[in-house]
């Protein structure tokens, strides 16, 4: 589910020596690792060239591919084809990277990838869940090469609802790598090819479906940090195009599918998410009022996240701060009938994470439960070392999504406490937004400019929930990761 973003936009050479330092210390806190040991880097090496299933493999290289993503990508997990069907519906192919074919349980490799669990994303870059070796060369999606892949086809009826699922291993061959700028213009300009428009289609359809559902996607900001020329530094917010929106869809859709087949299957792995905690909601309306958004009392949070444009400042801000709604995903493994609590509250069905093999080590698991069950084997076609990790697994990916969270959560605390270093003493307008139920004196504000958050001490009165106030910065440490406030009313 979506998390805030957070770019350094400038070179590494420009980014302050007390920030450099603060990730690096953040990195040994958290255990997060530099680089891989020898053995897993040969080891990648060896399997790069493996393919255990290649006489098995569909052969879908005609089928003209593309993939979509940031620029400058190189893990590549999906590669997407669109087509109308003869029945007035769709054709979703869906191509994902078959990690399964040359990672080895109980390899080196996936002892490391265990001990990960995922990839890591910081504003300075990222590390990977595999070696590049592996993920940015011989199992990604890349263009113009031929890829092992798990394909999946999903048909489509005329209102973008799930008729028939199958999953495959294939053997495809993308023919492009494209940017969703790339995309967007191309839609914008009408000079999109079929495949293209055929995904605005096919988005928005999904989207709608979503919405009537109940679900809710929350299109996150990217916040890049910008250096200007008389040294200071800002955040600008890089909205989020309609196109990333469609492709996202095409990634629901998928773990939705595989849900299904894991339901017939009575064996699986699904993403989970109770319900939002009223006190989160209440909290994000008093965040509302902070920056003049207008939420009817009457109106539910999904629906008015779904008239909110990330391209209006005011808005993109309101988007970051929602993502606090989603907390308490886990991870469901099951044989046998789906036991209660099998939802994904966001999606408002059941889904399970099978598109990000590459980043994301459920996803190799969940794959091979799919494939094996798309072929008619049923449950006993699972591979034994898949079964026999559903004890451990929703554990060490909780304890993985954990500590990508935090990791994240703190970076971004690194980079808006560099944001505002020198400005001790300065005054800037907010909003409470939570007050400490036991000290209604201490709580956590919202400030306008720059868009940061910190904790908020009052001397003498309550802090006023809710309403806007005068704040003066008492405190910023790069170091402690921390910005705090003090309200005199």
């Amino acid at each position: 589910m979506p998390s805030r973003h957070l770019r350094l936009d400038l070179p590494a050479s420009t980014v302050p020596e007390r920030v450099r330092v603060a990730f690096a210390r953040l990195r040994s806190e958290l255990s997060i690792p530099e680089g891989f040991p020898p053995e897993v880097l040969d080891e990648a090496r060896a399997s790069a060239l493996r393919d255990d299933y290649a006489a098995e493999r569909l052969d879908l290289r005609d089928l003209p591919f593309v993939t979509i993503d940031p620029p400058g990508s190189k893990d590549l997990d999906q590669a997407v084809h669109l087509s109308r069907s003869g029945a007035g519906g769709y054709v979703v192919d869906y191509a994902i990277a078959d990690v399964g074919r040359i990672v080895q349980a109980g390899g080196a490799v996936d002892t490391e990838a265990q001990l990960r669990g995922v990839t890591f994303y910081a504003p300075d870059g990222r590390t990977p869940l595999h070696p590049p070796v592996l993920s940015e060369d011989s199992a990604s999606l890349l263009p113009g090469v031929d890829r092992a892949a798990a394909a999946w086809r999903i048909e489509l009826d005329e209102r973008g609802e799930i008729l028939d699922v199958t999953v495959r291993r294939a053997l495809v061959r993308s023919r492009a790598q494209l940017t969703y700028t790339e995309v967007q213009d191309a839609l914008d300009a009408g000079t999109a090819d079929e495949v293209l428009v055929l995904l605005r289609e096919v988005g928005a359809l999904r989207e709608a479906r979503e919405r009537d559902r109940g679900g809710v996607s929350i299109d996150v900001p990217e916040q890049n940090v910008t250096l200007h020329d008389d040294g200071t530094y800002s955040i600008e917010l890089r909205s989020v195009l309609p196109a990333e929106g469609w492709n996202a869809q095409i990634s629901l859709l998928t773990g939705i599918a595989a849900a299904s087949l894991m339901r017939a299957g009575e064996i699986g792995i699904l993403r989970t998410l109770p319900a939002s905690d009223p006190r989160d909601v209440e909290r994000l309306r008093r965040t509302a009022l902070a920056i003049g958004i207008d939420w009817p009392a009457e109106v539910p949070y999904a629906e008015l996240l779904g008239t909110l444009d990330s391209r209006i400042p005011q808005d993109a801000a309101f988007l970051n701060e929602a993502t606090s709604l989603f907390r308490g995903a886990g991870y469901l493994a099951f044989q046998g009938p789906v036991p209660e609590g099998s939802e994904h509250a966001a999606i408002a069905a059941e889904y399970s994470h099978v598109t990000a093999p590459l980043r994301r080590l459920v996803d190799r698991y969940t794959t091979e439960i799919c494939l094996a069950l798309s072929s008619g084997g049923g449950a006993a076609a699972v591979p034994s070392w898949v079964v026999e990790a559903f004890d451990d697994l929703p554990k060490t990916m909780s304890r993985s999504g954990q500590r990508a969270s935090s990791f994240e959560r703190a970076s971004i605390d690194i980079v808006e406490a560099a944001l505002l270093t020198g400005a001790v003493g300065q005054s800037f307008r907010g909003v409470v937004v939570d007050v400490d139920a036991k000290d209604p004196r201490k709580g956590l504000v919202v400030v306008d400019d720059p868009a940061v958050r910190g904790t908020v001490t009052s001397g003498s009165r309550d802090l006023p929930l809710g309403e806007s106030v005068e704040v003066e910065l008492t405190e910023v440490s790069i170091e402690d990761r921390k910005i705090r406030f003090s309200y005199e009313g």
